[in-house]
């Protein structure tokens, strides 16, 4: 039964796609999510990196649909993580704040929960329901024991540790007291692996081990966040690349308030990371192949926030540049929230799609239900809406505004704030002392002109809508003014 409820909603067109001839006949979609962690809008060479190379993602965009104004639902990723596993908004959920980040201020932040609910669904659990067999390797900063991935539908996992980053990349990914950055399932292997080709390792053995049965498998890589290494063959690579750009200079950095921007693409090790996770992408796609299953399985690529750029000081750790973007990790400006995205179907999705509607990660939930043809669940993914539609059609709008809440302080400099889009107005309102800014960004990308008293009519309707909006979702707000 519930395999004819799926044939016929894909030939009733209900999800928006061109109508089937006998999908009856086939066997139920895969669905295999990358999840990268920190990685920028302008990463790869598909999105306008000159430095970087990343010809697998890359391959990946020409094959599929490419989104130009993916948002994460916040720019910091425990509550972007949520969003995408629940289909829900973080200020909804109460998780707004990456789980163990407890910095305070002129303000206290916001209260938060430091796990996702058991009550909460997810769309592991949604496949689970439907007969998958549900994998979850890596990455997951969503709560500890007890909210693991094994407590939200995902029957198998592997490497999941009960931090936002992993101790190291590199043999026995573990410090030398206990840590929660300590990477499990790995103890054994040898001095010269490296973490991403590991999980990608186990991530090929769990497509392989599933190929006779429907499977949705979530490889959430560790990679690109801190700490910053990588095999020292590929590091020296670009360091030859990056010398050829010239010294560094002070004209690559910039004041973001009392903290400092990176302005351009050169951290060797940070490069050599990205071309490591590139490659992981070209070993599933191959695996794919390889099997037969290439045809019959829906691959998501995706980032949880901006790429980190900007810093209270100058430091190693500014991994990377965001611009034309404006800032970067932990910011409400563009370069903390915009991130890429990527979806390919052979043979449904037209390869070489551009998307340009606003989208956001709590669409990733619906969307993915709309690729295996199962059903919505909207009790479940509220805030969220499949984006089958707009990539068939290129629609031009997918909401009707876009929301952010922030109530927090951030290593990057950022300080509690909330920010909404509406069509190409974007407004930002800073907790501490009630400024706005506002912004075009048909016309400012880089967010550089605020229009905030030139516009009043438009400020203060944008303001109102965000206020309005937290009140609706119970957004929870700083203390102490």
């Amino acid at each position: 039964m519930k395999r004819l409820r799926t044939t016929l909603l894909f030939c009733l067109g209900i999800l928006g796609l061109p109508a089937c001839a006998d999908s009856a006949a086939d066997p139920p979609l895969n669905v295999v999510v990358v999840l990268i962690d920190d990685m920028g809008w302008m990463d790869t060479g598909v999105y306008g990196s000159g430095f970087y190379e990343t010809p697998n993602i890359d391959r990946l965009a020409a094959e599929g649909a490419r989104f130009t104004q993916f948002y994460t639902a916040s720019s910091v990723c425990s509550p972007t993580r949520a969003s995408i596993m629940t289909g829900k908004h973080p200020a909804r959920l109460d998780i707004t704040n990456w789980i163990g980040g407890e910095q305070n201020g002129l303000l206290n932040q916001a209260v938060y929960l430091r796990q996702l609910p058991e009550s909460e669904t997810t769309f592991g659990e949604a496949f689970s329901d439907a007969g998958y067999r549900t994998g979850y390797i890596g990455k997951w900063h969503l709560g500890p024991d007890g909210h693991l991935p094994d407590s939200q539908g995902f029957q198998f996992s592997f490497a999941v540790n009960h931090a936002g980053q992993p101790a190291s990349y590199f043999p026995p990914y573990a410090r030398s007291t206990e840590s929660p950055t300590d990477v499990p399932d790995l103890f054994g292997d040898p001095e010269n692996s490296y973490l991403t080709d590991r999980l990608t390792d186990a991530s090929l053995d769990f497509i392989e081990d599933n190929r006779e049965r429907p499977f949705l498998l979530v490889l959430s890589h560790y990679a690109v966040h801190t700490p910053l290494q990588a095999p020292q063959e590929e590091v020296e690579r670009y360091e030859e690349k990056a010398a050829e750009l010239g010294p560094e200079l002070e004209e690559h950095y910039e004041a973001e308030r009392e903290a400092e921007t990176k302005l351009r693409q050169d951290h060797p090790t940070y490069a050599a990371m990205i071309a490591s996770t590139d490659r992981s992408i070209g070993r599933i796609l191959d695996k794919l192949v390889e099997l037969g299953l290439d045809e019959h399985t829906a691959v998501v690529f995706l980032s949880d926030n901006g790429g980190l750029s900007t810093l209270m000081r100058r430091s190693p750790n500014q991994a990377t540049a965001n611009v034309p973007l404006r800032a970067g990790k932990g910011w409400l400006y563009e370069g903390g929230i915009r991130a890429p995205l990527i979806v390919r179907w052979p043979g449904v999705i037209s390869a070489g799609t551009v998307v340009s509607a606003p989208a956001t990660s709590n669409d990733v939930f619906p969307t993915l239900l709309a690729l295996a043809g199962l059903p919505a669940r909207p009790q479940d993914h509220v805030d969220g809406v499949s984006l089958l539609g707009a990539i068939q059609e290129d629609a031009g709008e997918i909401h009707d505004a876009l929301y952010w809440h922030f109530p927090h302080y951030h290593g990057s400099g950022n300080r509690p704030g909330g920010a909404v889009r509406i069509g190409d107005l974007k407004l930002i309102e800073w907790f501490e002392d009630d400024a706005v800014e506002l912004y075009d960004l048909s016309v400012d990308l880089s967010e550089r002109r605020d229009l905030s008293k030139e516009r009043p009519e438009d400020t203060a309707r944008l303001l109102s809508a965000l206020r309005s909006w937290r009140r609706e979702v119970d957004a929870k707000m700083p203390t102490g003014r």
